[in-house]
Formats: C-alpha cells, sequence, structure tokens
C-alpha cells in the first residue's frame, strides 16, 4: 500500500504541494483530479523521487521512500507514465519497451505477454520508431513500457490527454484490467471527469496544491465532486 502523508514541496521559493495525504492499495485505482496547474503531476513527481519532499512522508509497502532516488523507487516496483508519454523517437517500439528492463533482474527481462493483448498495435510495429507512430500509439507505448517494469504500483499521468475516443477506450480497458489483476495500486492522475468517474474507486481533488475533497466511490456525491473541481 502507498500512504503519503502530509508532504510538501517546493520548486524554489514556490510551494506546489501543501499538506496533501493521499492513499493507494493493490486492486484499487485512486484518481487524482483538478485542473491545470494546481499540483497533481508535482505530487506523482514526488512519489517517484524527480522531486524532494520538504515535509511529511511517503511509504510504499512499509517503507519509507524519502532519500531514495528514482531508479531505487523503480526497484520496488513503482512505474510512472509521464505526462506527454516521453518515449524515445529514435529508438524501435522493441527498443522503447526494453528500456522498461533497467529495474529488473537479468532473469526477468522480458516483455510480458499482457503488454500486447492490451495493446496489440505494439506487436505489430515492434520495428517501427517511436516518433513514427501516433499519439495515441506512442500512448499505448509508454503505458507498455512501464508494464514491462512488472509493478506493483503504476502512476499515470492525464493518459487520455490528446488521444482519440478508440484508444482512450482501449486505455480504460487496460486501466480495468490491470486492477482486476489485484496486486497493482494504480494512481491515475485525470482531467476527464467521466474516464476517471467509470476507473475510480478512490477520488482526491486538488487546488491550489492541496486536497480539497476526498472521497471513495461508495461515499462519492456528484454536487461535492463538481464543487470542488470549480474551485
Amino acid at each position: 500500500m502507498l500512504s503519503v502523508k502530509n508532504i510538501d514541496l517546493h520548486y524554489g521559493a514556490a510551494q506546489a504541494l501543501r499538506g496533501v495525504s493521499l492513499s493507494a492499495e493493490p486492486g484499487k485505482v485512486t484518481c487524482v483530479l483538478g485542473r491545470n496547474g494546481v499540483g497533481k503531476t508535482s505530487l506523482l513527481r514526488a512519489i517517484v523521487g524527480r522531486h524532494a519532499v520538504a515535509k511529511g512522508a511517503i511509504e510504499w509497502e512499509g517503507q519509507d521512500l524519502r532519500g531514495l532516488s528514482p531508479d531505487r523507487r523503480a526497484r520496488r516496483g513503482i512505474a510512472y507514465v509521464p505526462q506527454g508519454r516521453e518515449i524515445f523517437p529514435l529508438l524501435t517500439v522493441q527498443e522503447n519497451l526494453e528500456t522498461g528492463f533497467a529495474p529488473l533482474a537479468r532473469k526477468e527481462r522480458s516483455i510480458p505477454e499482457d503488454v500486447f493483448s492490451l495493446f496489440p498495435v505494439l506487436e505489430t510495429m515492434l520495428r517501427r520508431r517511436g516518433g513514427d507512430l501516433s499519439g495515441g500509439q506512442q500512448q499505448q507505448l509508454a503505458i507498455g513500457r512501464a508494464l514491462v517494469m512488472r509493478p506493483r504500483l503504476l502512476l499515470l499521468d492525464e493518459p487520455t490527454e490528446g488521444i482519440q475516443p478508440s484508444i482512450i477506450k482501449d486505455i480504460g480497458r487496460a486501466i480495468a484490467y490491470l486492477r482486476g489483476l489485484g496486486g497493482i495500486a494504480i494512481i491515475l492522475v485525470e482531467q476527464y471527469l467521466d474516464f476517471a468517474r467509470e476507473l475510480g474507486d478512490h477520488f482526491a481533488v486538488m487546488d491550489r496544491g492541496s486536497v480539497v475533497y476526498a472521497a471513495s466511490r461508495a461515499e462519492l456525491e456528484e454536487g461535492e465532486l463538481r464543487r470542488a473541481l470549480a474551485l
């Protein structure tokens, strides 16, 4: 289980996160909602270790992650699909997928069949350069690369941004499948409310670096949710 406890994060003199708390558990999807610039991406970067927190704790499977570098967090099963995908445009699809081998022991360095069953187009394009793929196909590749790492915690930063509807459905089905496996905790940062509501088990709305509304699916109140998103 992931437990983020009252964290602050600064970029120089600017404070990006203010007392943020969040949890994620295996077999569940925690959705983080909010407008651009409210701290959602900063929260994910704090979890994966791209930016150090100034206060609070981030615990994964009972261990405090503070002080661990991003690569050591990756070796503990944390995978990140960043906003904008960040694939390697000059590498082939297969080479991009194989970059996910980095945190794995040598005996585990193979591409799981789930990658191709969830995103069949990747198998047909293994020799194509990543930069030649459409935006939606690049997003599938970025998720596939994360799955190569055999994650136990998967962070997805706005995977539907700029993606055509047919691929949004494919991504939704993939997230639902991964949740159903029961062994992966998923944090989904999303602006597309209907997509998040369909998949989420827990919801947190952020504004100005803070969580301003949080609820489980059973507790979710539509009016409260929309008011928080309108802040």
